[in-house]
Formats: C-alpha cells, sequence, structure tokens
C-alpha cells in the first residue's frame, strides 16, 4: 500500500495519474479540471438562505462553506461547485444563489483568438512586445521615433519571441498629456506601415483609444485594436472593431489618458478584484451589443490603472477570477509601479521582477504578455508552460 500526495494547484499531476491508469488523454484531462480547488465569496445573504446554504451546499454536496453576517465562503473542487451552479437540482430558495455561482466558476481558457489576420492560438504563452511611438514614454529604451527605427525593433522583438507587436501614439504614463488624431496618426500609421512590409508574419496590435487612428491602423494592416479604455472614451470605437473583424482588447481603467495611470480613481470599496470584474464584464458586453463577436474579445485587469500597488499586485494573485469571464486573458505588468514597490528596483530595472510575474499570470490564466523586454520574459513563460506540462 501507498499513498502519494498530488498537488492540484495544477491539473497535470492528475491528469497525468489518470493516464498512467490508462484513461485517454481528453478523459484524464477534463476530470483532472474538475478537481481542481475553487472558492467562490457570496454577499447580501438572509438568514432563511445562510441556512439553506450550509444544509444543502455543505451537507449533502460536501462543499466547504464560512459563513457570516450576510455573507459566505463556498469552497470545493470545481466540479462540486459546478454541480450546486444548477438552479432547477436544489432548493428553490438558492436558486439565485446557483445562478451567480455559475457565473462564477471560471470558464475554460478559449484555445485561440481570432484577430483581423486570422486566429490566434493560445495553447502556448503569447508574447506581445512594447513600442511606444511617444517623446514621454516612462519606458524610455521602448521608444522609437523613425518607421525604419520602428520596423528594425520590432523585427528585433519577433527574433526574441513574439508573436505581436503593440504600437501606440499617445502615452498613458503617470502625468502625460493627451495629443491629437492627426498627430497620434502621423506618429502611427508609417510605423505600421513599415513593420507590415519588414515582418509580414508579425501581427500588429494599436494602443489607441481613438476610432480614427484604429480605423486607418487595421486598414494599414493592424490586426487588433487594444483599447486602455474600453471602449469608454471613445463610442465609435467599437462600431470600427465590429466591421472590420479586428481583435479587441479591452483594459480596465478609470479616467482618461490624463489620469488613468494615477491613484486617483483607485477606490474599490474594499473589493478591487470585484470592482475590476464586473466593469471588464460591463465593458464586454458593450462590446458584444455592438456586435463585436465574443471569439474576438480579450480583456485586461488592467495592472497600475486607477490601482495602488497594493491592488495590482492582488489582482496579479487573483487573475483565475477574470476567467469567469470566458474571454483571453492579457497582462501589462511589464516595469510598472507595483513592480517597483515590491522589488525596490528603478524603472529600467525591472525586467527580472515583469519575468516572474508573468511566469505567475500564466500559472493563473493569463495567456497574452505584453512586455518591453521579451527575450527574458520569454524564457520565464517557457519554464512556466514546460512545466505545467507544455511542449517545447
Amino acid at each position: 500500500m501507498r499513498a502519494v500526495p498530488l498537488g492540484i494547484h495544477s491539473p497535470r499531476a492528475v491528469s497525468e495519474a489518470l493516464s498512467a491508469h490508462g484513461w485517454d488523454q481528453g478523459r484524464a484531462e477534463a476530470a483532472a479540471q474538475g478537481l481542481r480547488p475553487f472558492a467562490v465569496r457570496l454577499e447580501g445573504l438572509d438568514p432563511e438562505r445562510l441556512e439553506a446554504l450550509v444544509r444543502y451546499a455543505g451537507t449533502r454536496l460536501g462543499l466547504d462553506v464560512l459563513t457570516g453576517d450576510g455573507w459566505a465562503v463556498l469552497a470545493g473542487s470545481r466540479a462540486r461547485l459546478s454541480a450546486f451552479a444548477r438552479p432547477w437540482v436544489g432548493p428553490p430558495e438558492l436558486a439565485e444563489v446557483a445562478e451567480a455561482v455559475g457565473h462564477a466558476v471560471p470558464a475554460e481558457i478559449p484555445l485561440a483568438w481570432q484577430t483581423a489576420r486570422g486566429p490566434l492560438r493560445l495553447d502556448r504563452p503569447i508574447l506581445v512586445g512594447i513600442l511606444n511611438l511617444t517623446p514621454d514614454s516612462f519606458s524610455e529604451s521602448s521608444r522609437v521615433s523613425a518607421a525604419a527605427q520602428a520596423a528594425d525593433r520590432a523585427e528585433r522583438m519577433q527574433a526574441e519571441g513574439a508573436a505581436m507587436v503593440d504600437l501606440g501614439g499617445e502615452s498613458t504614463r503617470p502625468g502625460a498629456t493627451g495629443v491629437a488624431e492627426a498627430e497620434e496618426l502621423r506618429r502611427v500609421l508609417p510605423a505600421v506601415e513599415a513593420i507590415v512590409a519588414r515582418c509580414p508574419d508579425l501581427l500588429l496590435s494599436v494602443d489607441t483609444v481613438k476610432s480614427g487612428v484604429a480605423r486607418a491602423a487595421i486598414a494599414a494592416g493592424a490586426a487588433v485594436v487594444n483599447d486602455v479604455s474600453s471602449f469608454r472614451l471613445d463610442p465609435r470605437m467599437a462600431e470600427v472593431v465590429a466591421s472590420s473583424g479586428a481583435g479587441v482588447v479591452l483594459m480596465h481603467s478609470r479616467g482618461d489618458v490624463t489620469t488613468m495611470a494615477s491613484h486617483d480613481l483607485a477606490q474599490y470599496g474594499g473589493d478591487a478584484v470585484g470592482g475590476v470584474l464586473e466593469e471588464l464584464g460591463l465593458a464586454d458586453a458593450g462590446a458584444l451589443s455592438a456586435g463585436v463577436p465574443p471569439d474576438r474579445i480579450a480583456v485586461d485587469p488592467g495592472l497600475g490603472f486607477a490601482k495602488t500597488e497594493t491592488q495590482s499586485l492582488l489582482l496579479l494573485d487573483q487573475l483565475a477570477a477574470l476567467t469567469a469571464l470566458g474571454r483571453p486573458l492579457m497582462v501589462g505588468p511589464s516595469r510598472k509601479r507595483f513592480l517597483g514597490a515590491a522589488t525596490g528596483r528603478p524603472v529600467e530595472d525591472r525586467d527580472r521582477a515583469t519575468a516572474a510575474a508573468c511566469a505567475l499570470a500564466w500559472d493563473r490564466g493569463a495567456r497574452l504578455f505584453r512586455v518591453h523586454a521579451v527575450g527574458e520574459t520569454r524564457d520565464a513563460l517557457a519554464v512556466a508552460h514546460a512545466v505545467g506540462g507544455g511542449a517545447a
């Protein structure tokens, strides 16, 4: 007789144990995913529902239930929580609770993300190189001015492992000022054209909140729109994305480009994760209602945007909560203040911290990684992917 503990922070150990005993791979992976632990915090519960929750979820389904005055934490395997999240099966007084839990349980991570240049597979980490076409980006080493220089930098990033390069013509750094559309177009379009000509297999994303810039960049060959305002600052952006077939990244932020990187709007009533999840969910619903197909939407928690350093670290830890939206998850921790707060390093010396943050984010469900130092981050993500059982 032998008992061997299995680490179930990832599904690999259980999946391999089942496969070793004759289960086919698909069935083994599905069963392993079902055993992964998960917890849901519930608010606004009256005494009757609290009592029913303890009786049904705790006693009958074997879930762990921690309760207080009007709240509960429900924890257990994903399979058991999914069994609870069937309003037609359990007690009628828990139907609303079951439906809410069903929406909160993480969705399967999409296998691909559709862009204007076709699907981007997400079975391995996708590196997105940052290329700033601004004179005032907070990270000096990522700045370029001439189109030829932009193409040189993009070509180098592709050689280091980037599948996509994100070009921005308007800074959102702390204290930034906005630029006119004509000036942003002057910065962005020549670079898009030069990179498309030099690197035809490299996907391009345009980082903009202006629909006119997005429309022109897509026409010039960009495949993705990275809107750090999630369509808040230009309602016409949704129409441009929907009609062009481009992929879109909806990033969580508050305020405009001059304030969104500050702490001025970082009030979440003690629940930053819940606030970000709710606001991203609203942005996602708005994009869908504007005609953007669901398989073209990715989301980004906006680390460092309208968030304190502590809130950004918490969101990094709790990224798995955002997978409940069912969209590919992009993160952009690169060289940001919260990494400086954690390490004590200045902005120009945060690439190792960035790589570590990305490896942690992969384990928590992120699949796209927007970074300045592509090569260094690639190695960290390659190790994280291999540890999870991915092929080299």
